[in-house]
């Protein structure tokens, strides 16, 4: 399974990774449209963190429509077809990386295309393969922060 994954030893809170995502979903540098999001800690200035989907699929279990599913490289994908908007996913979300915006009906997360990894210019980010599909959600967790 696919998943991005964050160095926080490289990261210097730039926003370009936020900015090329959103640009290359919703063709506009809007950070609140990113499915990756960088905040500074606040008890360490100058220390960043990534909040992204890590392909938990824990967010399939709710979704009502069955609009979440898996493609084959292990990535949870959105239907817009099968999703009626109704934000379940979201809400349920346990490292809140589902992401909605008033202007679009269907929520938005990380498919690990790479697209962000790409513009870093730090190499804070990198795409990896967690081969053990049968990890749990906080097994996966785990292994992406590490």
């Amino acid at each position: 399974m696919k998943v991005l994954v964050f160095n926080p030893e490289r990261c210097d809170g730039c926003g370009i990774c936020e900015e090329t995502c959103s640009k290359t979903w919703f063709k506009e540098p809007d950070r609140h449209k990113s499915a990756i999001r960088i905040s500074e800690l606040t008890d360490q200035p100058g220390h960043y963190a990534a909040n992204n989907c890590n392909q938990c699929g824990e967010c399939m279990d709710v979704c009502p429509t069955l609009a979440l599913q898996r493609d084959k490289r292990g990535i949870v994908r959105i239907s817009k077809r099968l999703c009626v908007g109704c934000l379940s996913c979201v809400g349920f979300c346990p490292i809140v990386a589902m992401r909605a915006h008033a202007e679009h009906t269907v929520p938005f997360k990380c498919v690990a295309c790479g697209t962000c990894v790409k513009e870093c210019p730090r190499d804070a980010l990198s795409i990896e393969d967690l081969p053990d599909a049968a990890l749990t959600a906080t097994e996966i967790r785990m292994k992406v922060a590490a």
